[in-house]
């Protein structure tokens, strides 16, 4: 009777463990998968961040180049009308 409930004790516990190296496999390879994907996410991030850097930047120069490239723009449409009152004229 001993003997029976060890064995079948024994051959409980070998199950459990067996159970329990599959869901550590598992959990290890879910481990994995979850670690690429914040590798990926993580260098998502660092390119969006970058490519905000760069936006910004350009950015930048048209605000600050905006009102000198519009008196440029004002200068040759006065060019170009006084060009045509000339032309119209002659």
């Amino acid at each position: 009777d001993f003997v029976k409930e060890t064995n079948g004790s024994i051959e409980a516990k070998g199950k459990q463990i067996v159970n329990k190296s599959e869901e550590k496999a598992k959990a290890e390879g879910e481990l994995v998968e979850a670690k690429k994907s914040k590798d990926a996410t993580t260098l998502e991030l660092e390119q969006l961040a970058n490519y905000k850097a760069q936006l910004h930047q350009s950015c930048d120069f048209v605000l600050k180049n905006f009102d000198v490239r519009q008196t440029a723009r004002d200068e040759e449409v006065s060019a170009l009308k006084q060009a045509l009152a000339i032309l119209s004229g002659a």
